[in-house]
């Protein structure tokens, strides 16, 4: 005869609790609520809610109530559904009620700084017919057991629960597409600006690991030799990794060679993982950069070590992303060819014109000139019209040098430092107008390793290139130290570029010299600038161990 006057008196608190539960869209705050109105409703000190994982065999999340934030570090990791009373509830959901839960044989015991507990109610929630987590309460206050009341109570609750937690799902879901989206805009934006290809590709990187909620975002190119090379990294602290190649012996990155994702659930445990930095890390997302059956690169999100398994909705929407990222790749490498091609097609323009008009008015005002000297009777004007006939043959020669240099088409880098310096210095030399000095110091091509000599040259070509954009110089040398010795006593390799232009204007775009910066701090360097030689201009300086 006590139950139901009890139901009666319960069913405003009820009321109560429904409403709370159904007041919000936001997931994890909807969670949240589910189990403060539980415990509300049934007066225990205790509640949480475990999220069972896409497989149905683990808990993904876990939610609690009663536990402050002190105990709840002390405790450590959150229970994952394995084993233990929580366990046996993932793999049956169904109510389970106990007066006392030691006593219970599916029972795995408590973890250290765990509050006591013997009272235990537990209900499995589902949403739209499937289970999505299991709501469990313990200790009812005044230490008396559940009763059927609980029971009815905490069954209602967990039907309103798996509506509201529907509704919240759809609402995130709708959400966390719009972020998609939004990214995929930045980084086609990014990729079709026609700024620096390198800040793009850093883009795709950083957005990649904000949208994935991953530790770190990693783009990789295709290397000369096979496998391909880390050229982008977005991550919270440095990261050495960049310019590093992956080999194609690795399984994952064959996978991706052939255009195909890669997804791991813990990269601690999976054998496919050849690298101790990979190995560091738990779940991870590699999908290939690929547009056309073409793969451009591929795209890495790895998530840190007891972080959870990236959802089939979380991949699908990355698989989307990386997609859009490789077709604007694709037309930004199509626009980059656009261009070079406009540049080869004015260079051969520019040489014809060279050898058509300008060497050939040279070469008759010579003519003209040599003629005077023969007619002329007073030797110092012999002499002086033959120093400038002199003067012009060797005007000549350098033009008729030039004219080659513009007609040679892209070759192969050669594999010395020095050759490809010197190359890097003569490709700048026809936009600058003038070919910058350069000095080398030790044993360049020797003692400067392969990834070092790679970052230097563009390093070099990035200094190069602002400043000819941005110095309006008029003189530019270039210095290679092989001797050098970087503050921590290793043995390195110095570049420095010293321009006599106008300098860097306060509130100048900066992103050039911080790709400059971040090659070297990848490779254990540094890089810096500051006034050029006598105050004016600008010296860079970029260095790193050989």
């Amino acid at each position: 005869m006590s139950a139901a006057p009890s139901a009666a008196v319960r069913m405003p608190q009820l009321l109560a609790a429904v409403r709370s539960v159904g007041s919000g869209l936001e997931l994890h705050s909807t969670l949240e609520r589910i189990c403060e109105a539980a415990a509300m409703l049934t007066d225990a000190r205790y509640a949480g809610l475990g999220v069972v994982d896409e497989e149905g065999d683990a808990l993904a999340d876990f939610v609690f109530h009663g536990v402050d934030a002190g105990t709840a570090r002390r405790i450590g990791r959150f229970p994952d559904g394995h084993k233990g009373l929580l366990g046996a509830l993932v793999r049956e959901p169904e109510p389970v009620r106990l007066g006392d839960v030691s006593q219970d044989p599916r029972s795995w015991g408590f973890p250290a700084h765990h509050p006591r507990m013997r009272g235990f109610l537990g209900v499995p929630i589902r949403v739209q017919g499937e289970v999505f987590g299991n709501l469990y309460l313990g200790e009812k206050r005044g230490g008396g057991p559940f009763d059927d009341d609980d029971v009815d109570m905490v069954r209602v609750l967990a039907t309103e629960a798996g509506i509201a937690i529907g509704n919240a799902r759809l609402y995130e879901a709708a959400q966390q597409r719009e972020r998609w989206i939004d990214g995929s805009v930045a980084v086609t934006t990014a990729l079709l600006s026609g700024g620096d290809a390198e800040d793009a590709l850093q883009v795709v990187a950083e957005r990649a690991r904000r949208l994935s909620g991953s530790a770190a975002g990693i783009v990789l190119l295709p290397a000369d030799g096979g496998g391909m090379e880390i050229v982008a990294v977005a991550s919270e602290r440095p990261s050495d990794q960049l310019g590093r190649v992956v080999p194609p012996e690795s399984e994952i990155m064959a996978q991706l060679l052939d255009g195909q994702p890669v997804f791991v659930k813990d990269a601690g445990t999976d054998p496919r993982m050849i690298s101790a930095l990979a190995r560091a890390y738990g779940p991870i997302m590699a999908l290939p950069l690929q547009s056309g059956g073409r793969v451009l690169g591929a795209l890495v999100t790895p998530r840190a070590r007891g972080e959870r398994p990236f959802t089939e909705a979380e991949r699908t929407l990355a698989i989307q992303f990386a997609s859009q990222a490789a077709l604007a790749l694709m037309m930004a490498e199509a626009q980059r060819d656009r261009e070079r091609l406009a540049v080869y097609e004015d260079r051969d323009r520019i040489a014809r014109d060279l050898h058509d008009l300008v060497v050939q008015r040279l070469f008759a005002t010579g003519m003209m000139l040599e003629s005077a000297r023969r007619d002329s009777l007073v030797p110092e004007v012999r002499q002086g019209v033959g120093n400038a006939v002199d003067e012009l043959d060797i005007t000549i020669q350098e033009i008729r040098t030039a004219i080659f240099a513009l007609q040679q088409g892209p070759t192969e880098a050669p594999s010395g430092l020095r050759t490809r310096v010197l190359r890097e210095i003569n490709t700048a030399a026809v936009p600058l107008g003038f070919t910058p000095a350069h000095r080398f110091v030790g044993a360049v091509d020797t003692v400067v390793g392969d990834l070092t000599g790679k970052n230097l040259v563009a390093a070099l070509r990035e200094a190069l290139s602002n400043a000819f954009r941005h110095a309006a110089a008029t003189r530019i040398e270039v210095v290679v130290d092989a001797t050098a010795i970087l503050p921590d006593g290793r043995p390195g390799v110095r570049l420095t570029v010293t321009d006599d232009g106008v300098g860097i204007p306060e509130g100048g775009r900066r992103s050039g010299l911080r790709n400059l910066k971040r090659r070297a701090e990848s490779l254990g360097g540094d890089s810096w600038y500051g006034p050029g030689n006598g105050g004016g201009g600008t010296t860079v300086v970029w260095q790193a161990p050989h």
